[in-house]
């Protein structure tokens, strides 16, 4: 009687776990999940001084949790913790720039949280990291943005000349911001592997700067930047480091500028 009772409960965790295995694969079929490098971009990337054992990797050892932290403490502490001051109560202080009837020769740097922001230097028109949807998760309600700080629209911006993109992290590679964007961007600047997701949701290639650590690029006559190394990782599914993170140099006529995304410069 027994043996047949624990014969039915497996039988029926089986089909649990296969049923749940079958929704979260068909989810995950969403576009928002952008897709994993393919073709000739899979093999430039498969030429990469910085792609070893079938990923991206750091210059150095960066272990994924700090020293002494695991991932059931954080998974713990992410479900039972009920520090209230893990998020705002109250509307954060902030200020919406009209960007329209901004100065044409000032140059200015609008932050929107996170490392999102926009720049306007030497009469060139930046967007880092942009994530304009209120949510920077998968999952409906996952992830929102405090309240205050979701201001801005895509409907605020004007045309953009270079779109910086430092990896592909939900919170930085945002899909519905990204496909509002593509009318008013005139270039991306992105890391080896990111541009599958652009192509992916619409994107020309011709439109898409797609390089490795250490690449230049003449985006303007006085106007270059460089891919630097991070200390991070990438994905956007349970896949990690398909595509490659970066920080940016970004020199102009008068300015030199260091854009980090998520980490510090790695040497």
């Amino acid at each position: 009687m027994i043996k047949k009772i624990i014969k039915k409960m497996l039988i029926s965790l089986a089909i649990l776990l296969a049923v749940l295995t079958i929704a979260v694969f068909i989810f995950m079929q969403q576009p928002q999940f952008g897709k994993l490098p393919s073709g000739e971009r899979l093999e430039r990337i498969k030429k990469s001084p910085n792609y070893r054992d079938g990923a991206f990797q750091n210059l150095h050892e960066t272990p994924a949790l700090t020293e002494g932290a695991s991932y059931f403490g954080v998974l713990k502490e992410f479900l039972f913790n009920q520090n209230e001051r893990k998020k705002p109560t109250a509307n954060l202080p902030s200020v919406k720039t009209d960007l329209a009837k901004l100065p044409a020769d000032s140059n200015f740097l609008i932050w929107f949280g996170h490392s999102s922001y926009y720049m306007q230097l030497d009469g060139k028109k930046f967007l880092v990291d942009p994530v304009f949807s209120g949510s920077a998760s998968p999952l409906p309600g996952g992830t929102k943005a405090f309240m205050g700080t979701d201001i801005y629209k895509v409907e605020d911006f004007p045309a953009i000349d270079f779109l910086l993109i430092t990896h592909d992290h939900w919170d930085h590679l945002d899909y519905k911001t990204i496909k509002a964007l593509k009318s008013k961007t005139s270039k991306v600047v992105c890391a080896l592997g990111v541009g599958e997701h652009l192509e992916y949701w619409g994107y020309d290639n011709k439109t898409i700067i797609e390089k490795d650590w250490y690449d230049s690029i003449d985006l303007a006559p006085g106007f270059k930047i460089t891919l630097t190394p991070g200390r991070h990782f990438a994905g956007r599914t349970f896949k990690r480091n398909t595509s490659l993170w970066t920080s940016f140099v970004l020199k102009t006529p008068t300015q030199n500028i260091f854009l980090g995304g998520d980490s510090g410069y790695d040497t």
